[in-house]
């Protein structure tokens, strides 16, 4: 499947429904469910799972996004704290913004390496690991594009650009953001933590070296995740590319998610006025570090030593 017919797909998403729950389908309800690939389509892996005799009921309710959600009831929240002595929770933030409270929600899943364990360890193995995740997270991207506030309206040719455009700034913000709990870790899955010595030893050590100053940069400003998701929508409509049709209606766009930043630092970090500048100034090392990271991949096809998919291969050329 190349960039645009995976794009004019994402257009018109197929939605299943089972007891009120809508699971869409970013293609046409035919994606390819594996152990590997088992989270790329929850509408498809549900379709498989009817198939081999799954009851809809049987579809458990805290294990959906939005749905029932668990509660541990403290001490403190009893009308008798006080009496206990216990110190009251602080009061409550301000509400976030329309925009970055639909951004948290629409904020994909966890994503799974998974590598094969058949394969013997080292450069082959890391090397292969790493293009089929960014494969399959690319496509994760591209569905996640789809619900920015505003990103649907501009017209395909300008949403491919974008995205063809800020692809792996993305997927390095991600990585980026995942390691933040690390110490010189890069975890670029749940199930994938890549030290100093595991990317000397795989051939991962100019990608590691290239990512760790941004890790080190957004630790220092301690980035939430509410920055996080608001940041890479900036990182996105924020494109270099030549090729944008309607320049005002990505100018719009791009106007909207500062603004979403600008409030969002208002409303919650006022004792520094000047955070929403710190937090932009650091997009330009973003796509240098996102350009070495392309020209590292790029170098891999080259070598022509580890198989690539078709969509990463194209999305890596389109910025080569």
């Amino acid at each position: 499947m190349d960039v645009s017919e995976l794009f004019e797909m994402f257009q018109t998403p197929s939605v299943i429904t089972t007891r009120n729950i809508e699971y869409s389908c970013p293609a046409t309800n035919d994606c390819q469910i594996t152990k590997r690939r088992r989270k790329s389509c929850q509408a498809c892996r549900f379709m498989k799972c009817l198939k081999v005799g799954m009851l809809k009921e049987g579809v458990r309710l805290d294990r959906v996004r939005g749905g029932r959600q668990k509660y541990k009831r403290r001490m403190g929240d009893t009308e008798n704290g006080a009496y206990l002595g216990l110190t009251l929770p602080p009061p409550a933030k301000k509400p976030l913004t329309k925009i970055v409270s639909h951004l948290l929600v629409v904020e994909p899943e966890k994503i799974y390496a998974m590598p094969d364990p058949t394969m013997p360890d080292g450069y082959i193995k890391a090397l292969t690991t790493l293009c089929d995740l960014a494969d399959r997270e690319l496509v994760v991207i591209i569905g996640w594009a789809k619900h920015i506030p505003g990103f649907s309206s501009l017209s395909l040719a300008d949403q491919m650009s974008l995205l063809q455009s800020a692809w792996m700034e993305i997927l390095v913000l991600n990585i980026v953001f995942r390691s933040l709990a690390c110490e010189e870790e890069l975890v670029y899955a749940e199930d994938y933590v890549v030290d100093e010595e595991h990317a000397r030893l795989s051939g991962l050590l100019d990608l590691h070296v290239a990512i760790l100053p941004l890790v080190r940069r957004y630790k220092k400003l301690s980035m939430e995740k509410e920055e996080f998701v608001t940041l890479k929508a900036i990182a996105l409509s924020n494109s270099d590319s030549t090729h944008i049709e309607n320049v005002e209606a990505v100018q719009r766009l791009q106007d909207s998610l500062h603004e979403a930043l600008q409030d969002l630092e208002g409303a919650h970090n006022t004792e520094d006025p000047r955070r929403t500048g710190k937090l932009l100034m650091t997009l330009p090392l973003l796509r240098q570090t996102a350009a070495k990271a392309v020209q590292h991949f790029y170098s891999i096809k080259v070598q022509g030593k580890v198989p690539m998919h078709k969509l990463f291969l194209e999305m890596l050329e389109a910025k080569a």
